[in-house]
Order: C-alpha cells, then structure tokens, then sequence
C-alpha cells in the first residue's frame, strides 16, 4: 500500500518509483488526478531520460483547456514492490507527474482529509 499526503491545495500527493530503460529507480512526486483518465502523465524530457521506449503514434487527448496532442511511452512504475509496465502520455509542457484513475481499477483509494489519511493500495 502506498500513503501519500495532501498538499498544501489539498491534491493528494504519492511518491511513486519510475523504473528507467537501464534499470534504475527514481523517485518522483505524483499527484492522483480523477479528470485524468489515463494510467501516468509526465515530461517528455523526463521519459526521454529515463530511456522509456516510445510509441511512434501519437495520441490525442482531450485536456480540461483543449484537445492536446502527446506522445505515448512504455514507463514502468513500481508501486507496492510490484512492477507494472503501462502507457505513459509524454508532453513538453507538463509541468507535473500525475497520476490517472485508471490506478482505480487495481487499487483502492482511501482519502480522508479529516483524519489526514491517504492510501493507494
């Protein structure tokens, strides 16, 4: 089970290890997004660095401004000392990792602002 925290806008926040091409893990703050439909959405920059094979396709989202265009990676994330190799929208003007509800359908989420708990698990 993974315990995250809400943040100081009340976004509830995981730290999440992303697994690069070469193996080595690196942490990253996420933020749990319910209007993201998807499985994780990062950098480019940062899916290129961790050597994550890319997708020559690429996929058209609708965001909550417009319809976006990014690329798609094959990321591995390890969460709950399992690993999972997912579909990663890439995007150079993402500013942040978040994290979609499709981590729902796996994971239960318990998020209880009163008693300051958060748990993906």
């Amino acid at each position: 089970m993974m315990t995250g925290e809400f943040n100081q806008k009340g976004e509830l926040v995981f730290e999440v290890s992303l697994i690069a091409a070469d193996e080595t893990i690196t942490w990253a703050e996420a933020i749990l997004d319910t209007g993201f439909t998807g499985w994780l959405l990062v950098n480019e920059q940062d899916a290129i660095t961790l050597g994550w094979k890319w997708d020559i396709k690429p996929k058209i989202v609708q965001t909550a401004g417009n319809k976006t265009v990014f690329s798609v990676y094959e990321g591995i994330l390890l969460i709950d000392k399992e690993e999972f190799i997912i579909p990663v929208l890439a995007g150079y003007r993402v500013k942040e990792i978040l994290l979609g509800v499709r981590w729902l359908r796996f994971k239960r989420l318990v998020a209880d602002f009163y008693a300051g708990v958060l748990t993906l698990g």
